[in-house]
């Protein structure tokens, strides 16, 4: 699915319209990521940038973006960029997840993910995908690491 990914984004990821589109299936693959309705802004080897809008579905008691919808827009942008990033013989399953909460998140929030390059694909591995999720005044509210097991495909 790699390159298919990288395909369909790179036909659907220049107007807004296509990324929506784009969005749209990526959630509909993996249902759970539309809870969060996250807009796929970009999408290259190593990099995936994940919109997510403050509304009152995803907010929590004190009125801003809840810990668990930023933790799922950084594993929709940790999982798209480690996606398109490792070669097309291997798979990716997130192994565990560490999180840190820096600061009230209000408003339009992007994540965004960066995963290093494969340098021995002969194994099965681990991969960190680092995701910070800033504000519109692009103030960090939130970062983790998140662990990838790479393996090859049965």
């Amino acid at each position: 699915m790699a390159a298919n990914a990288l395909v369909m984004f790179d036909k659907l990821g220049g107007s807004g319209l296509g990324r929506w589109l784009y969005s749209r299936i990526i959630c509909w693959k993996a249902p759970y990521f539309g809870s969060i309705a996250p807009s796929i802004e970009a999408l290259e080897a190593g990099r995936c940038v994940v919109r997510l809008r403050q509304r009152r579905s995803i907010q929590n008691h004190i009125g801003s973006v809840h810990a668990i919808a930023m933790c799922n827009a950084a594993e929709l942008a940790g999982g798209m960029a480690t996606e398109v990033t490792i070669p097309a013989s291997m798979r990716w399953i997130p192994k565990g997840m560490s999180v840190r909460y820096l600061k009230k998140a209000l408003g339009v929030l992007h994540a965004t993910a960066r995963v290093p390059a494969i340098t021995d694909s002969s194994g099965s591995q681990e991969l960190h995908a680092l995701v910070e999720v800033r504000n519109a005044a692009d103030e960090l509210v939130f970062d983790a690491d998140i662990t990838m097991w790479v393996s090859a495909k049965a």
